[in-house]
């Protein structure tokens, strides 16, 4: 059976999980969350309650959660682009810089852009500073640890990048990444021009307009 991934084009965490589908060509069929196809909703929240996406099945199973999901699919269908190193202690340094942009990278900008939804009466000031706070200190972490390196973890792209690219895309969208993280900015512009996340970003092109904080014409 083939491979199906519920998800949305326009989706951070979609995005990293879709990189690693694209970077091995692997293939599967997009079962999209969108108003323009309603029907794939209730089946979608009947395999998964929590609602949250990417959720990806295989054959009778589901897999959820975009770091589970690539790691899912280097065990059962792996490619010529590894994205779990072999070697466990490089393992754990990209697992370590998953949780990183995961954490300290998407969930701040997520934190800014859900405020922003938000009714006037039910924003919170405090918690964006403390986001943009956040942002500022993992961007100069950051900046000290690529001055050397081509991808997160050093010459091997791997899980770590799959969620570098779309938490740097809209990172710089939400709170934008100064002159001065200039290996940051450099790392961000690999990125972009990946195979694997150029395709991603032409995908969503079409939902800038759902961005509620208006999307820069730069990318």
């Amino acid at each position: 059976m083939a491979l199906e991934l519920y998800s949305h084009p326009f989706s951070s965490y979609c995005q990293k999980a879709t990189m690693a589908l694209y970077e091995n060509n692997t293939p599967f069929t997009l079962k999209l969350l969108d108003q323009a196809a309603p029907e794939n909703f209730p089946v979608f929240a009947g395999l998964w309650p929590i609602k949250r996406f990417p959720l990806l099945r295989d054959g009778d199973r589901s897999v959820m959660e975009s770091s589970i999901i690539i790691e899912h699919l280097q065990i059962h269908h792996p490619g010529p682009v590894r994205l779990i190193p072999t070697d466990a202690d490089q393992a754990l340094e990209a697992r370590f810089m998953d949780r990183f942009f995961d954490n300290y990278v998407s969930t701040p900008q997520g934190r800014i852009v859900f405020n922003a939804i938000r009714k006037p009466e039910d924003r919170d000031p405090v918690g964006v500073e403390e986001a943009r706070a956040l942002l500022e200190t993992a961007y100069a972490w950051l900046e000290a640890r690529m001055t050397d390196r081509q991808w997160a973890i050093g010459d091997q792209f791997t899980l770590a990048d799959c969620s570098a690219a779309p938490a740097l895309f809209y990172a710089d969208w939400t709170h934008p990444i100064g002159e001065q993280f200039k290996h940051v900015r450099a790392y961000r512009s690999r990125l972009n021009a990946r195979p694997s996340f150029a395709r991603c970003i032409e995908e969503a092109r079409p939902y800038r307009g759902y961005f509620p904080l208006g999307a820069p014409d730069q990318d």
